[in-house]
């Protein structure tokens, strides 16, 4: 009895040791994400009311309306919106805009997303929620397959989102610098405006000029600056509210806000403009979310970030209440003397990490775009070992900062500047709004009246601020619209030719009747070595290779038609990396493999990677031949395999490399006889191969496996397609017919025969790997309509030219590489 208390009391003891150990491990996450994710948010009381105020303060009660309106805006948009709702809808753990999208991609069938394949959703990251879809989400769902309209406003939609994140990365270092900077007047006051300017430039030029040294050696530094800025700005605020109005509280009640719009509606519909600058970096919570947690980031802003701010807006109201004519300079003008140059410097740090914080995310969130093919070829460099988050790309590094110099130095205040990224912030939350309710109604099947009071309430809210910032596109909101339209342009025209390209390389194709046809060494002089042929097709041989053995009829021993494929999933677990086929006959020594990965993963120079390929493919021809000898000593399948090809319940297994391919050679077994074979293979499949198990691409290997080593009589072409098919399968029947009486003799030569390959493909590499890539150009045909000709031949013609090459991407090793040229007619 005492044994069993004790037991009892340990079992206590550890698990509460747990629960301490697992709060520890959340609270230094959430101390963590104070450097990275509210720098931005946590600088905007630097600029808010002289934003809202730019022509000074006309009666004392807009004051504490103004205050109410902020305090409401920060509990409806952050708090209620972004940290209990928006995070929700995180893929596998990533936030951010492509996240939204990806989601959206696995649950709808969308044709802006090229070279999908049914054995991508075998990934263990392919999550997807069940398909017994509602009445509203199963006509939504196919109202966007059905219309090509739908899916491009959906795609113009997030790319839309990405530029002004984009936007976001200029105007939040040219506002933030410049506001901090600022403070320097309130001791200096004669300083002139042109000096300050001066000065934030210097600053801005030394932040981007940094970049590329990354920030992992001085990041430790970023959440105690944050940190102290938040606790001081919330002291400060404090110490306003006691010592100038105390009064000041009565702006946490709506009232004040109808009240505010009942004196001069007009007024108050134009502050919203700068009142919504109380918000910016709202979008940052969710899109570094894959950095930290749900769970660490709702701490950190409901605990800490919340409750300093509303006392750092309301502290400064308080101060405006009884300086109204400060109001160009509240924020500065409300510290208290002894302080006031400990906290400009903070300030300064503080900007330079709100800075650093909205430079990374446009570098990710670009990255991102590259990867699912909605942005041109940029160089990622990899800044941090441990981090894979922390990147640079010097062509928008360069791009951002003279674009960021321009705007500060043609602005020189920031209440121009506001007005500019007041449009930036809030069209990124109207874009997050719009595809968060399409999640809501297709991958969380919500409740349709809970998807309205959603679209109500915080699409009103949003859609009422950006009338207000639109109404300022003359006074400077015009620039986030111009880098948005540029940047527009130029992610769908990339994604519009690199879509054209693919349906050109898919339409032509070749088939593998061709390459049987060829002989049994496909006609050519077979080289020493492996050749990697790098194509955008998953499936199917491309129409270059054709081209390739015309000019240069040799190939390498070994032959790898390899497909390097990002899907709209955030990972690809590395045991999983590589999908890997056999194309025709064994001793042509010909496979495919698609190289997968998700938009958050490298894609690095790996010293590793062609061994960890090489590998893979050791590991394929093994279970390939496994998996072949399973087959053959079943011999409960024999009284199967002489029934008719008619019998009911049949599963036809083909090796077909996609649907448009015409060699079926082919095996027919029941579904439970197959099932209960393939059963009996799990246990000894590596987990490279146990996405086969559950779909078509088992059978498809399957079948591989069985394929018999015959020459073009075996193929089958269109003409004869149906009496090939039934001569394939009938040898392959009697080839397995043969199997349960096979000597051990055949067996001992089918495993020097595994040897044999596994022998010559070490041989091979041995010789050295060649990568072969497509430099192709895309040209319109000649009946094409005119715009299509001058999105080609000239828009998408000049971002080839002027984008990074693809070995370069890929990290292609320059001196194994080799380049083949074509003109593709779309």
């Amino acid at each position: 009895m005492e044994a069993s208390i004790v037991a009892c009391s340990l079992q206590q003891f550890c698990s509460l040791k747990l629960q301490v150990i697992s709060l520890a491990m959340v609270l230094n996450i959430a101390y963590r994400s104070l450097g990275v994710v509210y720098g931005d948010l946590g600088t905007s009381p630097l600029y808010v009311f002289h934003s809202t105020f730019p022509d000074g303060i006309q009666d004392i009660e807009d004051v504490v309306g103004a205050a109410s309106l902020i305090v409401y805006t920060l509990a409806l948009i952050p708090l209620i919106k972004y940290v209990f709702i928006v995070l929700q809808a995180n893929d596998n753990g990533e936030g951010g805009t492509f996240a939204l999208y990806s989601l959206i991609c696995r649950h709808v069938k969308l044709h802006t997303i090229a070279n999908q394949h049914p054995t991508d959703q075998k990934l263990t990251t392919y999550i997807r929620r069940p398909l017994n879809k509602t009445y509203w989400a199963s006509r939504l769902t196919g109202r966007i397959e059905k219309s090509n309209f739908l899916q491009n406003l959906l795609l113009l939609l997030v790319l839309l989102g990405t530029c002004m994140v984009i936007g976001d990365g200029i105007l939040t270092p040219a506002i933030s610098v410049l506001s901090s900077v600022n403070g320097i007047k309130v001791s200096h006051p004669t300083l002139s405006q042109n000096v300050v300017v001066v000065m934030a430039l210097l600053i801005l030029v030394g932040v981007f000029s940094m970049q590329h040294i990354g920030t992992e050696k001085v990041a430790f530094l970023f959440a105690p600056i944050v940190l102290v800025w938040l606790l001081s700005i919330g002291s400060i605020g404090i110490y306003n509210i006691v010592k100038h109005d105390p009064t000041i509280l009565r702006a946490l009640s709506p009232h004040y806000i109808v009240r505010y719009f009942q004196r001069d509606a007009r007024g108050p519909w134009s502050s919203l403009g700068g009142i919504v600058l109380s918000i910016t970096g709202t979008e940052v919570m969710f899109a570094d979310l894959g950095h930290f947690s749900v769970q660490s980031i709702q701490i950190a802003f409901t605990v800490l970030v919340f409750p300093c701010l509303l006392a750092a807006y309301l502290g400064q109201a308080a101060f405006l209440t009884q300086h109204p004519e400060k109001v160009s300079e509240s924020f500065y003008r409300s510290i208290p003397a002894p302080i006031h140059w400990p906290i400009f410097v903070i300030a300064m740090f503080a900007a330079i990490v709100a800075s650093q914080a909205s430079i990374s995310a446009t570098f990710s969130i670009i990255k991102q775009a590259v990867a699912l093919g909605c942005f041109p070829r940029v160089k990622l460099i990899y800044t941090s070992k441990n981090n894979s988050g922390q990147i640079y790309i010097p062509e928008i590094n360069w791009i951002l900062m003279v674009l960021c110099l321009v705007i500060t130095g043609g602005f020189k205040n920031t209440a121009q500047i506001g007005n500019a990224y007041g449009i930036a912030v809030i069209a990124v939350m109207l874009v997050t709004t719009i595809l968060m309710a399409i999640i809501m109604l297709i991958v969380w099947q919500s409740n349709f009246i809970f998807l309205l009071l959603f679209l109500a309430v915080f699409g009103t809210v949003e859609l009422v601020y950006f009338s207000s910032v639109l109404f300022k596109v003359d006074s400077g909101g015009w620039v986030p619209l111009a880098i948005a339209s540029a940047f527009l342009t130029i992610m769908y025209i990339w994604h519009y030719g690199s879509m054209k390209r693919h349906m050109y390389e898919k339409q032509n194709r070749i088939s593998m009747g061709w390459i049987l046809g060829l002989g049994p060494s496909l006609g050519l002089v077979r080289v020493p070595g492996i050749g990697l042929f790098y194509t955008e097709l998953a499936h199917g041989v491309p129409s270059i290779f054709s081209h390739f053995i015309t000019h240069l009829p040799a190939i390498h021993a070994v032959l790898v038609f390899i497909c390097v494929k990002y899907l709209p999933v955030n990972t690809v677990p590395q045991e999983e990396r590589f999908l890997i086929r056999r194309i025709g006959p064994k001793e042509l020594y010909m496979f495919r493999c698609v190289a997968r990965y998700g938009y958050v993963d490298l894609h690095k120079r790996d010293d590793d990677f062609e061994c960890k390929f090489i590998e893979s493919l050791e590991s394929f021809i093994r279970w390939e031949a496994a998996a072949a000898t399973t087959l053959s000593d079943r011999s409960d399948m024999n009284p199967f395999l002489a029934r008719l090809p008619s019998m009911p319940g049949q599963l036809l297994l083909a090796n077909q490399e996609d649907d448009d391919d015409q060699n079926s050679n082919s095996i027919s077994i029941s579904q439970e006889q197959y099932s209960s074979s393939r059963l009996h293979l799990l246990d000894s499949l590596p987990r490279r191969f146990q996405h086969y198990s559950n779909g078509n691409d088992f059978e498809e290997i399957l079948a591989a496996t069985t394929t018999t080593t015959t020459t073009a009589t075996n193929t089958i072409n269109k003409a004869d397609n149906e009496s090939s098919e039934d001569s394939g399968m009938m040898r392959l029947r009697l080839r397995l017919s043969r199997s349960h009486a096979q000597s051990e003799e055949e067996a001992a030569a089918t495993a020097i025969s595994i040897e044999d390959q596994l022998q010559f493909l070490q041989e091979a590499k041995g010789v050295g790997l060649v990568h072969i890539m497509g430099n192709t150009m895309v040209r319109a045909r000649k009946d094409s309509i005119i715009p299509k000709r001058i999105v080609v031949n000239y828009g998408y013609a000049f971002l080839q030219r002027i984008c990074r090459d693809s070995s370069e991407t890929l990290h292609v090793p320059h001196e194994s590489l080799l380049n083949v040229g074509m003109i593709y007619h779309v």
